[in-house]
């Protein structure tokens, strides 16, 4: 017939687990040093696709800064993409107001490697019907590309809706 067979575990004063049933001794410090490992490498884990998927940079910066003065930087943050012919090359790393002029400085992080001409112009333009905000950067067709810590000379801010269509509502108020 058939039997159960029951498993009885108990501890030991030594710190081991005896399994009454075949015999085997296993001790509690190779379970501890198990599970610690198991640990060490989730944490690992984590740590590598936070880096991985936040696009941050441990070793050594792939980036140099170029600047940019708009009009207006409205809808555009920190972190958003600057491409070249719909190409990634880099990203929006802060905006400030200029005191003296008062628009808006943006500091670009591009991509070491990627030369961007002195004549270039940069646009902030918009992505799909959500109203994401990027930079467009328009190579021109000078020879000589700009240094870091430059300034892109010849920009266009962002195009307004709201003007735009007050305008058209309301008519333009200006008086001729």
């Amino acid at each position: 017939m058939g039997g159960v067979i029951l498993i009885v575990e108990k501890y030991d004063y030594k710190n081991e687990i005896k399994n009454e049933t075949t015999g085997g001794v296993m001790k509690k410090s190779s379970v501890e040093m198990a599970v610690g490992i198991f640990v060490v490498i989730g944490i690992l884990c984590v740590g590598y696709l936070t880096v991985k998927l936040g696009k941050m940079e441990l070793l050594g910066d792939n980036y140099y800064t170029l600047y940019a003065k708009f009009e207006s930087a409205a809808g555009l943050k920190p972190g958003s993409n600057i491409e070249i012919a719909g190409v990634q090359v880099g990203q929006v790393e802060g905006i400030t107001l200029e005191p003296i002029m008062q628009v808006a400085q943006v500091e670009l992080k591009i991509q070491k490697g990627i030369e961007i001409g002195e004549d270039a112009i940069a646009s902030i333009k918009t992505a799909g019907l959500i109203g994401d905000k990027y930079i467009m950067i328009s190579p021109g067709g000078s020879d000589d590309a700009l240094e870091p810590g430059a300034y892109i000379d010849d920009t266009e801010s962002a195009l307004d809706v709201e003007d735009l269509v007050s305008k058209y509502v309301f008519g333009d108020k200006k008086e001729k």
